[in-house]
């Protein structure tokens, strides 16, 4: 039987969804989803390890066909431990382009990572040297629509390392899915952000230079944008207007879900926080609070009609996945968050989709 090494807690839960929810992209409550692509059935698939093999063009004719899920030692690769790719090719659809999308990628044993159209989306455990097993662990990844090719062909690369045992895609659903419940911002602000690792306080300035800092996908892991193996302080700042619709609307920000504790600024005014001030700076700290949808109000008065606005996201990962990871990024009126929020509680199931979404 294989065992899952934790480096650290995360989680305050009970010791039986410790073990269920560490390490996990998955979010710990499941939304209502809706298939659009299944992706069960034939996969291309080599052993060995060339990072070549996440670019979309690359030429995988001569690889063999398995069948997805399933084990590959069942698949003609008996006894195998190591590295594998796996590559799918689909086809997108016009009217995705304005969904909030998921590829779901059901359990893969052991650590794995995952590209569309050479987009890198996410990641589960950790390759050797530093190896932990997520083989448990159930994969679904944000999807941005935009990285989809709606009159062309497209391409999932799987990277994958087994170490014993069982190895590959083994189970549960392959698909890409809608999330039919997800909160819609009235402006989006999803897309490039600057981002920059390290921490000083200057970085929350409204007037901070920050022309030469890099730029990053929000949402998404800062691993996906380069960040691979990097825990600590990173900062986020975005430029943005208020659209004239908006200016007389009571305006809440939302930044989806941050790993692991952020701080959050707008035209240098903090607006909010989410995690322990004790945490900043501390490693093996015990909270849920990634699992959490950040979403701040904003003073009327705070923001600017006339010109910029600045937001400032002071960000500490203490272990695996790090930043402005998943959910919507954008501005919500009070009115639409409120009737989001009541739509939830009138579900009011959320345990029930709890053990639905760990039930596969």
């Amino acid at each position: 039987m294989k065992t899952t090494v934790a480096m650290t807690f995360r989680t305050s839960l009970p010791a039986l969804l410790i073990t269920v929810l560490i390490l996990s992209p998955v979010q710990a409550v499941a939304q209502d989803l809706q298939t659009l692509l299944n992706l069960r059935g034939s996969w291309k698939f080599e052993i060995g390890d060339d990072m070549n093999r996440a670019l979309p063009d690359f030429n995988d004719r001569t690889w063999v066909t398995v069948e997805v899920p399933s084990p590959w030692e069942d698949e003609g690769f008996p006894g195998y431990d190591g590295y594998a790719w796996y590559r799918k090719h689909f086809s997108a659809k016009p009217e995705w382009k304005e969904k909030v999308l998921y590829l779901r990628l059901g359990v893969i044993d052991d650590v794995d990572e995952v590209y569309v159209n050479g987009h890198f989306l996410g990641f589960s455990g950790q390759f050797p040297p530093r190896y932990i097993t997520a083989y448990s662990v159930y994969r679904q990844y944000h999807l941005p629509a935009d990285y989809l090719d709606p009159s062309g062909n497209n391409t999932i690369a799987v990277r994958v390392f087994d170490d014993e045992l069982s190895g590959g895609i083994t189970g549960g659903e392959i698909a890409i899915v809608e999330m039919t419940d997800a909160l819609v911002p009235d402006l989006a602000l999803r897309g490039d952000w600057k981002f920059k690792t390290g921490d000083e306080a200057r970085y929350r300035e409204p007037g901070f230079n920050d022309a030469t800092w890099e730029t990053i996908r929000v949402p998404a892991y800062w691993e996906t944008g380069g960040h691979k193996g990097y825990d600590g302080y990173g900062w986020y700042r975005l430029r943005f207007r208020v659209p004239a619709s908006l200016a007389q609307e009571r305006l809440v920000l939302l930044l989806g879900k941050v790993d692991d504790i952020d701080e959050t600024f707008v035209n240098g005014q903090r607006i909010g926080r989410t995690g322990p001030a004790s945490a900043f700076g501390e490693f093996g700290f015990l909270s849920d609070d990634y699992l959490k949808l950040r979403a701040y109000t904003l003073p009327p008065e705070l923001l600017l009609l006339d010109r910029e606005n600045v937001i400032a996201v002071r960000v500490f990962d203490g272990f695996m996945h790090g930043g402005l990871y998943d959910g919507p990024v954008g501005l919500v009126t009070r009115d639409n968050f409120v009737r989001w929020e009541r739509r939830q509680e009138k579900g009011g199931k959320w345990f029930q989709r709890f053990i639905d979404l760990f039930s596969h």
